[in-house]
């Protein structure tokens, strides 16, 4: 039976009106501060645990429950006699419902310009110590965190005295997930002050929504956010229309927003299964979308578009023939929304900000077993440097940098060609870079004549030039490093092809 709670909450949602039900039930209701104000100026009887453990609260509030007076009562297992007997010899009672909530460490930490003394003063110590206790001991006491589980023991109560033992273990589980939560916070909070890779690495998500299924339909799937670190990304963005997101739709809205952020220029960037199919800029976001589909219009089917430019209502008109996954953009004029309500399943997003990177400070790859961690790859070029007879003019010199910033987003080994920032042909995810190339120009629909070519990777010999030159490349840009790079250099002097060496490869798995 429930018959003592200890109620002590920073957030203070619906908690005067459980604490009325609680009183109601003949429950007696011990408070710590401001939780304990609240209630006696809500005419709710209260008793201060400072009565308990005839200690006042001290040290700024830093100290109020740790005491065995409360953690005796929450620890006692009622079916021990020699549990029961202690408490009996101590005075101690029995507390047998817990209702805590944390320090609001997340939104301190959230909030612009914090500092860390701030941060640091909103650690919870005793909310956590009480709750592990409480959830330790989920046989005898009911532990709640959430206010939406008010109701339910409020109902439970009524209707038994206590709340089930199923119900406890599952508000148990949920304290033990949340504290886990919380600590790791503070533990991610703090090591961004440090640029290493820490001994213990613990990463915590929350909950943006449960999808449909996964990649394939026999899996079942979540999408879940960091905290604090989303800004610019899909969690950041508002979804206007159409269906909800899948997991294939969420994954390639990412790689295609990971593309956008290399470009300034208005561009446009569609994407299928994570591989750009046609990319290009312009002088305007109309342009910028011609090009872009034009680049390869069998592949955009059922692909995914990122634009860093408002939609335009001419973009939505050519648009609405295609069918298409979904449409990102930093904004959408009426006009095209208009247009957009013939396709109701299309879905459009909106993220301001498009072009902004967020902070991200680690790739995580999970692997069977664990999971590898590494450096966003934030730097495209560490050094052009022209290693051939002939050096690119300055068109050549535009178009090859664009080329590898797509390159870099290609699934490797990686090919793209380029020409007045326009992809023309692109090779993604072959074993060999011969087979990559092969397949960008055989599967290319324009002429590549005076295009220009980018590698991920070095040349380990000299075929691809061959094949470049055959096909009427006139430039390279590739990172070079390779014990064979003579032999594409002197391949692309007999072919009258300027290459330049970045320094830096952009292998993508």
């Amino acid at each position: 039976m429930i018959k003592r709670a200890l109620i002590s909450v920073s957030n203070k949602e619906g908690i005067v009106e459980l604490a009325k039900k609680l009183v109601d039930l003949n429950i007696e209701i011990l408070s710590t501060g401001g939780t304990a104000k609240l209630l006696r100026e809500a005419k709710v009887e209260v008793k201060d645990v400072s009565d308990i453990t005839g200690f006042p609260e001290c040290l700024d509030g830093r100290v109020k429950t740790l005491h065995p007076s409360v953690h005796g009562g929450i620890l006692a297992i009622r079916s021990n006699n020699e549990h029961m007997q202690t408490l009996e010899n101590l005075n101690i009672r029995s507390i047998d419902l817990v209702i805590i909530n944390l320090y609001p460490f997340k939104e301190t930490i959230l909030k612009e310009g914090v500092q860390l003394e701030e941060a640091i003063e909103n650690i919870d110590i005793g909310g956590p110590t009480m709750l592990r206790a409480a959830a330790k001991n989920y046989n005898d006491v009911t532990v709640v965190i959430d206010p939406m589980d008010y109701d339910v023991i409020i109902e439970e109560i009524k209707n038994k005295g206590n709340t089930s033992t199923e119900t406890r273990y599952n508000l148990a589980l949920k304290v033990f997930e949340h504290t886990a939560h919380y600590d790791s916070l503070i533990a991610n909070y703090l090591r961004k002050k440090s640029d290493i890779f820490p001994e213990y690495l613990t990463l915590t998500y929350e909950k943006v929504q449960d999808l449909r299924y996964g990649e394939n339909p026999h899996q079942m799937a979540a999408f879940y956010k960091e905290v604090g670190n989303n800004k610019a990304t899909l969690v950041d963005g508002i979804q206007i229309q159409g269906k909800e997101l899948s997991f294939n739709n969420i994954n390639d809205a990412n790689g295609a927003l990971e593309l956008l952020k290399e470009f300034e220029e208005p561009t446009v960037v569609a994407v299928k299964h994570t591989n750009p199919c046609g990319v290009a800029s312009g002088k305007d976001i109309d342009e910028a979308w011609e090009k872009a589909y034009s680049a390869d219009p069998l592949s955009i089917f059922g692909g995914i578009i990122a634009a860093n430019r408002p939609i335009t209502k001419k973009i939505a008109d050519s648009m609405k023939e295609i069918f298409l996954e979904v449409v990102i953009a930093p904004d959408f004029t009426e006009e095209a929304l208009k247009v957009f309500e013939e396709k109701k399943n299309l879905r459009l997003i909106k993220i301001e900000n498009i072009c902004s990177h967020s902070k991200e400070q680690w790739q995580i790859k999970k692997v069977q077993g664990g999971i590898l961690v590494q450096e966003e790859n934030n730097t495209l070029i560490k050094e052009l440097k022209v290693v051939t007879n002939t050096a690119p003019n300055e068109e050549e010199h535009q178009d090859l940098v664009f080329a590898f910033k797509i390159v870099k987003h290609v699934k490797s080994n990686a090919i793209v060609l380029v020409k007045n920032k326009q992809t023309l042909a692109i090779g993604p995810g072959q074993t060999s870079r011969i087979w990559a190339l092969q397949n960008a120009i055989g599967n290319s629909a324009h002429s590549l004549e005076g295009s220009v070519l980018a590698s991920d990777a070095f040349f380990p010999f000299r075929d691809c030039v061959d094949e470049a030159a055959k096909a009427g490349v006139s430039a390279i840009i590739q990172p070079g490093g390779s014990i064979k790079d003579n032999t594409s250099i002197e391949a692309c002097n007999e072919h009258g092809i300027s290459m330049v060496f970045t320094g830096m490869r952009h292998f993508k798995h």
